[in-house]
Formats: structure tokens, C-alpha cells, sequence
């Protein structure tokens, strides 16, 4: 009796064990959490950006805003940019969807590493996009964003690249 009572409790608590935990498929992606200011000062000719990373949806799903705006200078009038752009994962991987105020839609295939973060995105017929967030101290990231040409979509060229500064 005793070795059936002892058999019962050792197999009942083979079924209580604490699951392993899931890996986050978001955890390459956690740095950029939070407010982050442009180095630049607005001046004119000069860009001024904000960028703020919110993760939503019980956390499955990255919210990135964008604003960029320039005066007029050097010849080059006013510019106001305002994008948004979700991380989220489908069929195991990460992807992005980004949409602007210019009317343009991309879809990204997402990689992340211990040094950054890279956006490509999914092949079309227009230009190809590449835009990758580097790590620098705890407080910088390097945001670079690429074009190539839709006859030559790994002829990447940098379009923008700007050191960004946490700021909450």
C-alpha cells in the first residue's frame, strides 16, 4: 500500500512540473523600448526626430512612431515625416508593417542580433528597403535606412543615417 500511495505521488507530480518557459520572440527587439531624440538640431536644412518604441497587445506586438520634420534652408523647403510602423511575429518569424504619411506601405522581414536590429524588406517589384538599428553605448543607436534598385535589390545604398539618443 505504501508503495502504491508513494508510486501515485511521485507520478501525479511528474504532471504538476512548471512547463518550460517559451523563448520571447521579441527579446532581440526589447533595446529599442522607450523615447529616442535625433542628434541633429533642426536647423535650417537639418532634420529634428523623435521616434518612440511601445511594445502592445500583452507585448506581442512592437509599436515603432516616427516624426521628422526640417525648416527650410539651403535651398530645400520645409519637410514633415510621420510614419508608424508594427513588429510583430507570423508563422514563427518576425515581420514589420510600415506606413507613412507619404502613402508608402512596406512589408519587412525582421532579424535581430546582440548588435542591432535589421528591417528588409519583402521582395517586390519596386526598390528594395533595408533599414538597421546598430548598438552603441546604452544610451545611442545607429539608425541606418538603404535603398536599392528594383534591377539590383542587394545594390544597397544609405539614404539616411543618424545617431539616435534614448531619452526615457
Amino acid at each position: 500500500m505504501r508503495r502504491l500511495f508513494l508510486t501515485l505521488a511521485i507520478v501525479g507530480s511528474l504532471g504538476a512540473q512548471v512547463p518550460a518557459p517559451v523563448a520571447d520572440p521579441m527579446a532581440t527587439m526589447r533595446f529599442l523600448e522607450g523615447d529616442w531624440r535625433g542628434e541633429g538640431d533642426g536647423k535650417p536644412g537639418q532634420s529634428l526626430g523623435t521616434a518612440s518604441f511601445r511594445f502592445e497587445v500583452e507585448g506581442k506586438v512592437l509599436v515603432r512612431r516616427n516624426l521628422a520634420i526640417s525648416a527650410p534652408g539651403s535651398g530645400k523647403p520645409a519637410f514633415h515625416h510621420e510614419d508608424l510602423m508594427t513588429v510583430f511575429v507570423e508563422d514563427g518569424a518576425l515581420k514589420g508593417l510600415y506606413l507613412d504619411n507619404e502613402g508608402h506601405v512596406i512589408r519587412y522581414l525582421v532579424s535581430g542580433s546582440p548588435e542591432g536590429a535589421c528591417f528588409i524588406s519583402e521582395p517586390g517589384d519596386g526598390p528594395s528597403y533595408r533599414m538597421t538599428y546598430l548598438r552603441g553605448r546604452e544610451d545611442r543607436v545607429t539608425l541606418r535606412f538603404e535603398v536599392a534598385p528594383a534591377l539590383n535589390p542587394m545594390n544597397f545604398r544609405t539614404y539616411i543615417e543618424a545617431t539616435l539618443r534614448k531619452v526615457k
